[in-house]
């Protein structure tokens, strides 16, 4: 299985919104900016994972993204087919034409570990992922660095303001 970045970004970005729910939206851009991740591609990724009813969307000031579903009730599995990633390492996506139009002699080890695969990623929820100690340390050293950021730009942005008028 080759999970690409679709499937990774849409994990961490939804584990994210998971540790940052507090009854309120919260904006893609701060995901993007905690995350280091592109904004128009979580754009992307979120249409899909709300397609899928995974979040909802605010519109307006203070808007953002909400789960739509307690974290307990969502599943890694789930997130991964939402953006159109496929839990497949047979090559043939299960069709059985994995050597030259036929079953390659493989075929069912592969199937049973993509099955495993699934299992796996089924039983592991995003609330399984948010009470992990280490998992909340980072996003507390992500916060910070956040913060961190804003006050610096927010200091340049206001010596700049002194400035225009001098």
């Amino acid at each position: 299985m080759r999970l690409t970045t679709k499937g990774r970004y849409a994990v961490m970005a939804m584990l994210d919104l998971a540790i940052h729910d507090h009854g309120q939206p919260t904006p893609l851009a701060d995901i993007a900016e905690r995350q280091s991740l592109s904004l128009s591609y979580l754009e992307q990724l979120f249409a899909r994972l709300r397609r899928n009813q995974l979040v909802g969307s605010v519109r307006g000031p203070g808007g953002g993204y909400q789960l739509a579903r307690e974290p307990a009730h969502i599943n890694m599995a789930e997130i991964i087919h939402a953006v159109d990633e496929e839990i497949d390492v047979s090559g043939c996506g299960g069709r059985g034409d994995c050597q030259d139009g036929s079953r390659c002699l493989p075929h069912n080890l592969w199937m049973g570990l993509s099955a495993q695969i699934q299992q796996f990623l089924e039983s592991i929820s995003l609330a399984d992922l948010v009470d992990q100690p280490d998992v909340l340390e980072l996003a507390a050293d992500q916060d910070g660095r956040l913060q961190q950021v804003r006050g610096q730009r927010d200091a340049a942005a206001a010596a700049g303001m002194r400035g225009v008028g001098s």
